[in-house]
């Protein structure tokens, strides 16, 4: 049977809005403020019904009108609309672009790469977004077939997708509730929650408006029923109030088919992808312009503008993209951790917060007994041994504070005889067992420590029963006042002797008791989160709960963790908050207690909108709008399939130590990304830089169009081993954001001190060598692949000589410096324009690198520390 503890109070209530239609009445979590408070006359002449239900005629003309009670999906986008819509990306019309120009000056390879790099990256994005319309379908395997309604005034068994708002439905124990309702009458009714506030508790629910001067305990006012909460004891007569996709549960539907808010990672690229726009843009027309104003041969001159286009164009990105997050996945899914979205992989790097549930993440998950103590608060095993009896020998639906009791100790049943019993009901608030042991009839009573301490007239003091005086009260009640305070659910325990031909029990001999001691639950920490907390304290991530659980048992939980509390905020004050309000208070709130699945969104939204990278951790229904609203989204193998669906990370194990081995690999992915994008960038920026500066004072063109294509596609094989790259302790240590500033001008840095040495030996070329035009571009070829390839290892980390590259990187990137320097020694040479080089042209050029290297670590140091790399 069920318990009530300590801090059973009301919630704050819902309001219906009512709409254009007769009937048609819509549920709204936004401002809960007026469904749970209106009087029942009120709503039953707002629904058109009456305490006998509705009519048969009415009800069905108002199902033709509002439709089934069922979460249906909106209409899905077409697969090809999908498809398609994904070509609307900047990088994606850049990567087509450079695809075209290659199949059009006849680089077949280029196009060949280009164009399935692409249709692959297309495809997965396609393929999350059918992920996250399955999300929403799930939720309508979540509600009751069938309920008990009073149509015509009669009891009727019909489907429950043909409940109507102004229905009155009958729930008794192992009923699921078919639809938000109010509570028109309710006996010993306790109802399972978990599914939207994924806490342990069963709720009680009573028929009365929740009081306004009391602070609510549960987000959801405890006269009103929400659809897909089963009943675990006790009957009830509700009357429906909204339906279908208007319910708390549709409305969670309704979020999962919305497409989200871009992440962090996506936001990133979407950006770069416009900044390569521009730059191209920019080079192209100065590039063309140029050679019309010096009257060169048009085609000529526009197949370099081209080829000058895809050089600027980082084509291998998505490809590098994917191998660095695949990798990343793979020694993710080692530790325990399967990636669902490889991009989140990316975003988990960046993470700065994380929004956590408590139950199950924090705790346990599981309630325990922890502590057994007497009015004074001192520790006694008497009311323990007394517990032990009641909930050994009460029938009914064992409550999970009953499970905590018989698992925290042991009863010997064969020496206790039962007699009778006093069920429990929600007006008593207690349950009492007659039995006899010994020669003895005891009467054991178990319940809400205010009603046990006012039906206690002794307790027990050095084993013996002492009157229980003013004094003596006052101290009990303040122990269960400080238990309570710190986040306890309580339980008080008594006894008392009857006459041992005593039959049964009453409620009448509940008086006179013995009381025994204050039995205190909780779900308690586990024993690996204070360390994983401290983990992830240590790599820069703030840790937020998010709980629907009252404030005082979150803040004891957090107490014991060791996870110091800045600010706290409750349900009811973030509904009077606006946005702007909520955002500026959102960095120095740690908790965030007796909050809705909506709310809980809003809270990732205020931080997104402070420019943090946001993570959520949670398993349940309820979670599913914030798992989406996340940057990141993680959920645990054993959630409900609508979290899992919602989530872009499984956790094998529902343990923060596990997110703290997931952020330290994202950053090392996130790091070997930026890597790619910083280097890739800067030098393709130089080379252009330098190409269209040369056009201006050239008498030809400073590279053929095939020689730069083939130097963009040497270079990003030099590259391709940039997923594998180590990263440097200091890099993992805080998380780094997506900051196009940084790359901005990392580009414009490096890439003009680039060309200023392309400049240098442009001169050395034309007026120290007097090189013709073959020379010359075979010069800058080999000198352009010499310092594009070797700065690789200046610029890759703060620390070039005590942060080593990975072998792999350095074989990729000799290899391609060794096929640019063999060329033109080649049978292909004559067919690429190219012609050997001298011993001399070789030794300047090698200076001229060298220097270049030494120039790029000395102002890399300056760098790094003004933007504060690592």
């Amino acid at each position: 049977m069920n318990q009530p503890t300590s801090n059973g109070t009301a919630a704050p209530a819902p309001r219906l809005a009512r709409s254009a239609g007769k009937s048609a009445v819509k549920f709204t979590d936004l401002d809960i403020s007026g469904s749970a408070t209106l009087a029942l006359g009120e709503l039953f002449r707002t629904l058109h019904s009456t305490e006998g239900g509705l009519s048969s005629s009415d009800a069905g003309a108002l199902f033709d009108k509002i439709g089934s009670n069922e979460i249906d999906a909106a209409k899905r986008k077409g697969v090809l609309i999908a498809f398609f819509s994904r070509f609307a990306n900047p990088l994606v019309l850049i990567l087509l672009f450079a695809a075209a120009v290659s199949a059009f000056t006849g680089d077949t390879a280029s196009f060949i790469i280009i164009a399935v790099i692409v249709l692959m990256s297309v495809i997965l994005d396609v393929a999350q977004e059918h992920q996250a319309q399955n999300a929403a379908d799930s939720l309508r395997r979540q509600v009751s077939l069938t309920a008990t309604v009073l149509r015509d005034g009669k009891t009727a068994e019909i489907a429950a997708a043909r409940i109507v708002p102004g229905d009155v439905v009958l729930l008794t124990a192992g009923d699921l509730v078919p639809a938000d309702a109010r509570l028109i009458e309710a006996r010993d009714l306790f109802v399972d929650e978990a599914l939207l506030t994924g806490e342990a508790y069963p709720a009680e629910k009573l028929i009365e408006p929740p009081n306004a001067d009391v602070a609510p305990e549960s987000p959801f006012p405890r006269n009103l029923l929400f659809m897909g909460s089963s009943v675990v004891s006790g009957t009830a007569k509700a009357l429906i109030l909204a339906t279908g996709r208007n319910t708390q549960l549709g409305s969670i539907a309704i979020t999962l088919q919305r497409e989200p808010p871009p992440t962090a990672f996506a936001l990133g690229i979407q950006q770069f992808g416009f900044m390569i726009i521009r730059a191209t843009v920019f080079l192209v027309l100065f590039v063309v312009l140029v050679n019309i104003a010096f009257h060169r041969p048009l085609l000529e001159s526009f197949l370099f503008a081209l080829a000058l286009a895809v050089g600027l164009t980082p084509e291998l990105l998505p490809m590098i993209v994917s191998v660095t997050l695949a990798r990343g996945s793979m020694r993710m899914a080692q530790k325990q951790v399967i990636v669902k979205r490889q991009s989140a992989v990316d975003d988990l790097g960046s993470m700065d917060v994380l929004c956590s549930d408590k139950t199950g993440t924090l705790t346990e998950a599981r309630i325990k007994l922890v502590r057994e103590v007497d009015i004074a608060g001192n520790d006694s095993t008497e009311a323990m041994q007394i517990a032990l009896v009641n909930a050994a020998f009460e029938t009914g639906i064992k409550s999970p504070l009953d499970e905590a009791i018989l698992a925290a100790g042991k009863i010997d049943r064969a020496a206790w005889r039962k007699i009778d019993e006093v069920p429990f009901d929600f007006e008593r608030r207690r349950v009492s067992v007659l039995v006899e042991r010994g020669g003895k009839r005891l009467l054991v009573v178990k319940g809400a420590p205010e009603d046990i301490l006012r039906l206690s007239g002794y307790y027990r003091q050095s084993g013996a029963p002492r009157p229980f005086a003013a004094t003596a009260r006052t101290t009990a009640e303040t122990t269960f006042a400080r238990l309570g305070a710190e986040g306890y659910r309580v339980l008080g325990v008594a006894w008392r002797e009857v006459d041992l031909q005593r039959q049964t029990a009453g409620i009448g001999d509940e008086t006179d008791l013995i009381f025994a001691g204050f039995l205190a639950f909780l779900d308690p920490p586990k024993p690996g989160a204070r360390d994983a907390l401290a983990a992830l304290a240590k790599l820069g991530v703030a840790v937020k709960v998010v709980t629907g659980d009252n404030e005082q048992v979150t803040r004891h939980v957090c107490t014991e963790l060791g996870l110091p509390i800045a600010g706290t905020l409750c349900g009811p004050e973030v509904s009077t908050l606006t946005d702007e309000a909520l955002a500026a208070r959102i960095d120095e709130t740690t908790l965030f207690c007796r909050v809705t699945p909506p709310q809980k969104s809003r809270i990732i939204s205020a931080l997104r909108h402070r420019g943090h990278v946001v993570g959520y951790l949670g398993d349940g229904i309820n979670d599913a709008p914030p798992l989406r609203a996340a940057d990141v989204g993680f959920s645990v193998d054993t959630a409900v399939d609508v979290a899992k669906e919602a989530a872009a990370i499984i956790l094998l194990r529902k343990e923060l130590g596990v997110l703290a081995d997931g952020v330290r690999e994202g950053r090392r992915t996130f790091a070997n990304i930026l890597k790619y994008m910083m280097m890739g960038t800067s030098s393709n920026f130089g080379n252009m830089f330098s190409m269209a500066g040369g056009v201006l004072f050239l008498p030809f063109l400073p590279m053929l169009p095939t020689q730069v294509l083939l130097n963009n596609l040497l270079y990003d094989a030099s590259e391709i081993s940039i997923p594998l790259d180590n990263v440097s302790d200091e890099t993992i240590a805080q998380p780094r954001h997506w900051d196009l500033n940084t790359i901005r001008q990392f580009m414009f840095v490096f890439g003009p001190l680039s060309s200023v040495f392309d400049f240098i030996t442009f001169g050395l070329l034309l007026w120290g060598f007097r090189a013709d035009e073959a020379l010359f571009h075979t010069g800058w070829f080999v000198e352009s692949m010499a310092t594009q390839i070797l700065v690789i290892f200046i610029i890759r980390t703060a620390h070039t000589l005590r942060d080593r590259p990975h072998p792999a990187l350095v074989a990729s990137s000799l290899s391609a410096l060794a096929v640019a320097v063999g060329l033109p020694y080649s049978p292909l040479a004559h067919w690429l324009g190219f012609v050997p080089l001298p011993a001399d042209v070789i030794g300047a050029l090698a200076l001229v690198t060298a220097v270049y290297l030494v120039s790029v670590n000395l102002v890399k140091r300056w760098f790094f520390a003004h933007y504060k790399l690592s």
